[in-house]
C-alpha cells in the first residue's frame, strides 16, 4: 500500500509539473499572438511610411530637374533673342545705305556723285551688319539635361522586404563571470553586412533552467552593442543565476533573439542580523551606526511595554529575508555591555566567500572578521576562540591589530577606509585587503569546526556593508601565490 502511495504521488508530482509546463506555453502563445497583431500593425505602418518617404523624395527631385531645365530654356532663349535684335537692327541699316547707293548710282551729276560715294563708302565701313556673328550664341540641343531612369527603376522592380538578420548564437564556453562583471560572447550564423547592432538581455534568477512565462525579475536590456560581445560591469550578484538572449537588428527589423543561457553568479549574499545587534546599535539591512540613547531608549520601552524582549523598538527592528532561517541567537541573547557586535544572518559553511565594509574613519573603535554563533553576548570581537577580527582603536591613540583569542598583533600601514574579507572554509584561510588596492593586510590561518558568520562591531561610528562579490580575481591569485608559504600569523590562529 505504500509503494503505491508513494509511486502515485510520484505520477501526480509529474503531472503537476507537466500542468505547469503546458500553462506556461500557454501564457506564451497568448503573448506571442498578441505581439504578432501588434507587429504586423507596426511593420503595415513603417512600409507605408517609407514608401511616402520615397514619393516625397521623387516629387523634390523632379522638380529640381523641372527648375534646371526651365532655366536653361529661360537663358537660351535670352541670348538668341538679343542676337535676333541685333541682326535686325542691322539688317534694316543695311538696306537703308542699299537703298542710298542705288540712288547715287543713277545720280548724273560728277561732283554730288563723288561726295556721296565717299560718304556710302564710310557708312559701310562702319555699318553694324559687318560686326555680327552669324553664329547662333547657343545651341537648341538639350539632350544633355535627359535622364535614364532605367537602372533607378530596375532597381525599384527589385525592391522587396529587407532580409530579417539570422538568429545569433551565445557561445557560453567563451562567456566568462568575474569580478562583479560579465562577459557575454555570441556569434551568427553567416556574415550579414546589414546587421547594424546587437539587442541584448538579461534577467535575474535563482533557477538554473531556461526561463520561464513567470518570472520575479524583469528582463534588462542593453541597445545598440556594435559588436558581437558585450561586458556587463559593476553588478551585484543578489541572485544566483543570469539569463542572456540576444539579438540581431538592422536598419528596419530585428532577427529572433537567440535560445537563453543562464550562467550562475554565485556570490555570498548575507544581511545584517538585528536580532543579534548591540541595543547601542542601528541597524538597517547592511549599514550600522552606533546611538548612544539606544540601550536607554530599550530600557523605556522595556518598563512600558513589561517586557524584556528589546524586539519592540523600532530602531533595533530589522525585517529578516525570507530566505533567511531564524538567527539562533534570540532577542534576549543580544550582544550586550561593551560588545558593540552585530552578526551576519548567513553562516559560511563552505567554499570560498568575499564581501566589503566602509566604516567611519571618524569611528572611536572598529572591529571586522568572523566569528561562530556561539559567540557569547559579552565577548567583544577578537578576545576569545570563537572570534577573528581586525580591530582599529581611534581612541586616544591610533592602534590597528589583528585579533584572535586574546591575542593581538600590530598591523604597519596606512588603515584604508575600505577593508575586503575573504574566507575560505575549507583550507581556514581568513584574509584582509584593501579593497581598493587589493594589497594583503592579514591572514589568519585556522581550523574551522563549526561554520561561521561575518562579525563587526564599532563603537561612537558607523559603516556600511557590501555584499553580493564574487572573490576578485586579484585576490584569487594572491591567495594561490601564498599558499606554499608559511603563515606569519600563526600566534594568532
Amino acid at each position: 500500500m505504500a509503494d503505491q502511495k508513494e509511486a502515485l504521488r510520484k505520477i501526480t508530482t509529474t503531472l503537476a509539473l507537466k500542468n505547469e509546463e503546458i500553462q506556461n506555453f500557454v501564457c506564451t502563445v497568448k503573448q506571442t499572438l498578441q505581439n504578432l497583431e501588434g507587429n504586423a500593425t507596426r511593420v503595415q505602418q513603417d512600409l507605408e511610411a517609407e514608401f511616402s518617404s520615397l514619393y516625397s523624395v521623387l516629387d523634390e527631385l523632379k522638380e529640381n530637374m523641372v527648375t534646371r531645365i526651365k532655366q536653361e530654356r529661360a537663358s537660351r532663349i535670352y541670348e538668341l533673342q538679343s542676337q535676333l535684335t541685333a541682326c535686325t537692327k542691322a539688317l534694316e541699316s543695311s538696306e537703308e545705305l542699299l537703298e542710298l547707293a542705288n540712288q547715287t548710282l543713277c545720280s548724273a551729276e560728277t561732283d554730288s556723285f563723288n561726295q556721296a560715294a565717299k560718304e556710302i563708302k564710310d557708312s559701310v565701313t562702319m555699318a553694324p551688319a559687318f560686326r555680327l556673328s552669324l553664329k547662333p550664341k547657343v545651341s537648341d540641343n538639350m539632350s544633355h539635361l535627359m535622364v535614364d531612369f532605367s537602372p533607378e527603376r530596375n532597381m525599384l522592380l527589385a525592391l522587396k522586404f529587407l532580409p530579417v538578420p539570422g538568429t545569433p548564437e551565445i557561445q557560453q564556453l567563451e562567456c566568462l563571470v568575474c569580478d562583479n562583471n560579465v562577459r557575454v560572447v555570441w556569434t551568427v550564423p553567416e556574415p550579414d553586412s546589414k546587421i547594424d547592432h546587437y539587442i541584448l538581455e538579461y534577467r535575474r534568477t535563482n533557477h538554473p533552467g531556461p526561463p520561464r512565462a513567470k518570472e520575479e525579475h524583469p528582463w534588462m536590456v542593453v541597445e545598440g552593442i556594435r559588436d558581437t560581445e558585450y561586458t556587463l560591469t559593476g553588478l551585484r550578484f543578489d541572485t544566483q543565476y543570469m539569463t542572456f538572449r540576444v539579438k540581431a537588428c538592422n536598419k528596419a527589423v530585428a532577427g529572433e533573439f537567440s535560445e537563453p543561457i543562464t550562467l550562475e553568479t554565485s556570490a555570498f549574499l548575507f544581511k545584517l542580523d538585528a536580532a543579534s545587534a548591540h541595543q547601542n546599535l542601528r541597524v538597517e539591512e547592511l549599514s550600522v551606526e552606533w546611538d548612544a540613547t539606544g540601550g536607554k531608549v530599550q530600557d523605556i520601552r522595556k518598563d512600558k511595554n513589561r517586557t524584556g524582549s528589546p524586539m519592540h523598538s523600532p530602531a533595533r527592528t530589522a525585517a529578516m529575508s525570507p530566505k533567511r532561517a531564524p538567527s539562533s541567537r534570540g532577542g534576549r541573547d543580544r550582544f550586550t555591555a561593551e560588545s558593540y557586535t552585530v552578526l551576519g544572518d548567513l553562516a559560511i559553511e563552505g567554499g570560498q566567500q568575499y564581501w566589503e565594509v566602509r566604516f567611519d574613519r571618524d569611528s572611536k573603535a572598529f572591529a571586522v572578521g568572523v566569528a561562530l554563533r556561539s559567540l557569547g553576548r559579552f565577548d567583544q570581537l577578537g578576545k576569545s576562540s570563537a572570534s577573528w577580527c581586525l580591530h582599529l582603536n581611534n581612541w586616544l591613540q591610533l592602534s590597528f591589530t589583528a585579533k584572535h583569542n586574546n591575542k593581538a598583533r600590530s598591523l604597519e600601514g596606512p588603515v584604508p577606509d575600505r577593508i575586503g574579507v575573504y574566507c575560505n572554509y575549507e583550507e581556514g584561510l581568513l584574509s584582509f585587503y584593501n579593497a581598493r588596492t587589493k594589497q594583503l593586510i592579514h591572514t589568519f590561518r585556522s581550523r574551522f569546526t563549526q561554520p561561521v558568520v561575518p562579525a563587526f562591531m564599532v563603537w561612537n561610528g558607523s559603516f556600511s556593508v557590501q555584499t553580493g562579490l564574487q572573490v576578485p580575481s586579484a585576490v584569487q591569485c594572491l591567495q594561490k601565490r601564498n599558499s606554499g608559504t608559511s603563515s606569519s600569523n600563526a600566534s594568532l590562529t
